[in-house]
């Protein structure tokens, strides 16, 4: 547990960063010409709108499929509720705050909600820091994480997965920013910043171990653990660049007008087209109901409903796949 001090600071921040954060989607949906009372917590942003209520009662839901519900092990059935774990500060659109500072809303939750509905459970959404995640679902404490999870080769040794999402990355700069990027050897000598322990951190050392092999000044790689962290890095230009979810990067650039992006990447490089996916302990009988739950909802058109409420469309996949090829593993 932490100290209560620490949570309280902790709290702090986060509550100066939304109120930040809304004040920009405010100014920007002024500009627009998009009318909002004060206290509005829907916000719209270039006829994009963005419900950042706790209430979500704009959350697309859907029924119970008894068919598909049948087949969720007895134990959760008898439970009645899916518990999972994601990231607090994924970042929005995926896994933010809402404006109670308490409810964790965005396209993730919503689509673990859906595939509750579908296997006929009450959602329980949990949060964590990233690499704690992974030890809720090791020790059982909870069925699933949900939080722009990418497949790898690795994780699946331990993992099942059930995808859900294309995973684009993008490279954020500061909006002034002048150097231009053509490839991996144009972030040589830059100070780039990366979530610790993601796979666009694997993607990035990747590239600098070609950069060094070459002859080129290392890439200055600073690690970050929360979004609002380094966008106050990049708003300070104490980064050249950040290279992370094409999603969040896509959404402060739209809300903020201080970010521009200049490249865009799957997130296994030029390996594959990397996906995002429902993590769950293997082999425990889950991964196989959330597959049906997430093909089902694309058939019937309410998967395309939630990307498209946060402004994800483009990232939709066409069907929902089981463990399919991931990122590589890295080189020894």
């Amino acid at each position: 547990m932490r100290p209560l001090t620490v949570f309280r600071a902790a709290r702090a921040r986060r509550a100066v960063v939304l109120t930040a954060a809304l004040t920009t989607l405010a100014l920007v949906a002024g500009a627009c010409g998009a009318g909002s009372e004060p206290g509005n917590e829907v916000r719209s942003v270039n006829g994009q709108s963005f419900d950042l209520s706790p209430q979500q009662s704009t959350r697309v839901r859907a029924d119970k499929v008894d068919s598909i519900a049948a087949q969720v092990p007895a134990a959760l059935r008898n439970r009645g509720t899916l518990i999972v774990t994601g990231s607090a500060d994924s970042g929005a659109p995926l896994r933010f705050y809402a404006t109670d500072d308490r409810t964790v809303i965005g396209s993730e939750v919503d689509v673990a909600a859906l595939v509750a509905d579908i296997l006929g459970l009450k959602l329980e959404a949990r949060t964590a820091d990233w690499a704690q995640n992974f030890v809720a679902v090791d020790s059982g404490a909870v069925d699933a994480f949900v939080s722009n999870v990418t497949v790898t080769e690795e994780r699946k040794e331990k993992y099942d997965f059930a995808t859900y999402r294309l995973d684009n990355l993008a490279l954020e700069v500061p909006k002034d920013s002048t150097w231009r990027y053509a490839d991996r050897k144009s972030l040589a000598g830059r100070r780039i910043g990366v979530g610790s322990g993601t796979n666009q951190e694997q993607l990035l050392v990747q590239w600098d171990q070609q950069n060094r092999a070459e002859g080129l000044p290392k890439i200055d790689i600073a690690y970050y653990q929360k979004t609002a962290d380094y966008y106050l890095a990049l708003a300070s230009h104490r980064l050249d660049g950040m290279l992370g979810p094409n999603p969040t990067a896509t959404y402060h650039v739209a809300t903020s007008g201080q970010t521009k992006i200049v490249a865009t990447f799957s997130g296994a490089g030029t390996a594959l087209q990397a996906e995002i996916a429902v993590l769950t302990r293997k082999d425990n009988g889950l991964i196989g109901p959330v597959n049906r739950a997430l093909q089902y909802a694309i058939a019937h058109g309410l998967y395309r409903k939630v990307l498209d409420r946060w402004g994800l469309g483009t990232e939709a996949v066409q069907q929902s796949r089981i463990n399919p090829p991931g990122l590589p593993k890295r080189s020894a």
